[in-house]
């Protein structure tokens, strides 16, 4: 939890972003894993936590912009509540930490939102916060509370949120720390015969000894042409890749996101090292290209540029660079956008819907395969942090369905791209803090990044 003249402030600069009516933040509640007294471990909503802080289960939040009034909602611990999960400090006391005054119980959450004014809410992504808005707001069905959320607040939070203060850069570099020791980890476990569960397992002990939990659910196998494979289930094997896509939440919820691709036990071969310099050129330039007034499009284009021309350099593809790039064909080697924003949530705010995130209206989402998938396109800047995260990978069915249709085969030698088909796939990812002049690292010691670093890694 940050200091109360920290949370104080995000309110007071969404009041003026809000013209008139009432704000309404549900926190989240607990969910049931198998039946209703194991539950998940407890999550807060991101948007909840920028606001106000408060880490417990069932409050929420009211700001009447027009009488200028801001209240807590939640109920006091019950003796019951007392037993079985320990004392807490008042509600009173903890709204009190956070600038808030006026607390009231759940049971009066609908007055305050009587009469005939707007009430402005989020995009809810849970079923539970779906079916109290239909109630407390006498909505027919939670499709319908689904689709008349408040644009006006979304955009005034994603306003607020993307742009990081330097409290928030300070957690970023911390889960960026214990995500680096994630990734060390993982390098030095990548040896013949140890099991993909058994890495996995370790790496997310790390996450949880040092912070909250992982960030997202660990992407951790040999078959990285699955982009999101969460299947743990393989044993290393000489010669395969074992790639590696994790990261840490910290104590404060802030995010870190790395991918590294690893040789098990340490020696790439000629075909893979010239992939992987291949990913990590695209990714150091795109790097180097990443600051304020540049389009993120343009860098993700860019890196499709590298990929293409590094392809065409060990004989994949061939033809002219520029007319590639405009019918797509880096699509079927990278098939996913370059990158994301990234804070409180690893997909910073997409609950709020991944365009008004990542897109405005002088960025539109492009259409073409692998184009369409970037989720962060517009222009860059100061206090952005992003995540850069090309790749190359080789996937056996969308291959051959390009193939059989014939699709950019006058770009694609087909021929020499199927000796490739047990490959795998190889990513890279860093995270970058957009600066006044340009950007750098969120985590000021970058993990082992080139063949010979890696290497040393998994032997070291």
């Amino acid at each position: 939890m940050f200091s109360k003249e920290v949370y104080v402030k995000r309110r007071e600069e969404l009041k003026k972003l809000v013209n008139s009516g009432i704000v309404l933040l549900l926190g989240n509640g607990e969910a049931p894993l198998n039946y209703s007294g194991n539950t998940y471990s407890f999550r807060q909503d991101s948007s909840f936590l920028y606001f106000v802080g408060l880490d417990t289960p069932d409050l929420a939040y009211i700001l009447d912009i027009d009488n200028n009034k801001e209240y807590l909602i939640g109920d006091e611990l019950t003796i019951d509540d007392i037993i079985w999960m320990g004392n807490l400090p008042s509600l009173k006391d903890r709204a009190a930490e956070v600038g808030i005054q006026s607390v009231v119980p759940t049971s009066e959450l609908t007055n305050l939102l009587k009469g005939n004014r707007t009430v402005h809410y989020l995009k809810p992504y849970r079923y539970r916060n779906q079916m109290m808005i239909a109630e407390l707001l006498n909505k027919n069905n939670r499709e319908q509370v689904v689709n008349e959320y408040s644009i006006e607040l979304t955009k005034a939070v994603i306003k607020l949120r993307l742009i990081k203060s330097p409290e928030e850069i300070l957690e970023l570099e911390d889960a960026g720390r214990i995500g680096y020791a994630m990734h060390i980890t993982a390098m030095k476990m990548c040896q013949p015969g140890v099991s993909e569960r058994e890495i996995a397992g370790m790496i997310e002990g790390v996450a949880i000894s040092a912070g909250n939990r992982v960030s997202f659910a660990t992407i951790l196998s040999m078959n990285g042409q699955t982009l999101h494979n969460h299947d743990h289930s393989g044993i290393l094997a000489p010669g395969r890749l074992m790639l590696t896509d994790a990261g840490a939440e910290n104590v404060n919820y802030y995010a870190s996101d790395f991918t590294r691709t690893t040789p098990v036990g340490g020696n790439y071969t000629q075909k893979q090292k010239e992939i992987h310099n291949i990913v990590l050129q695209a990714l150091n330039e795109s790097v180097a290209m990443a600051c304020p007034g540049i389009k993120y499009k343009a860098v993700h284009r860019n890196a499709y540029k590298v990929i293409f021309e590094g392809l065409r350099a060990i004989g994949l593809v061939k033809g002219d660079t520029e007319e590639a790039l405009n019918a797509g064909v880096p699509g079927l080697f990278m098939p996913h956008g370059l990158g994301h924003a990234m804070g409180l949530d690893v997909h910073d705010m997409e609950d709020l819907g991944e365009t008004f995130v990542g897109y405005d209206e002088d960025t539109q989402r492009d259409t073409m395969f692998g184009y369409r998938s970037l989720r962060f396109g517009k222009q860059l800047e100061p206090g952005h942090v992003l995540t850069v995260e090309p790749g190359i990978y080789f996937v056996p069915q969308l291959i051959q369905k390009w193939e059989a249709e014939g699709i950019n085969s006058e770009f694609i030698n087909y021929n020499k791209v199927k000796e490739y088909l047990d490959f795998g796939g190889i990513r890279l990812e860093d995270d970058i803090l957009i600066t006044d002049t340009g950007c750098r690292f969120v985590y000021n010691k970058r993990l082992p990044i080139t063949p010979e670093e890696i290497e040393n890694a998994v032997k070291g």
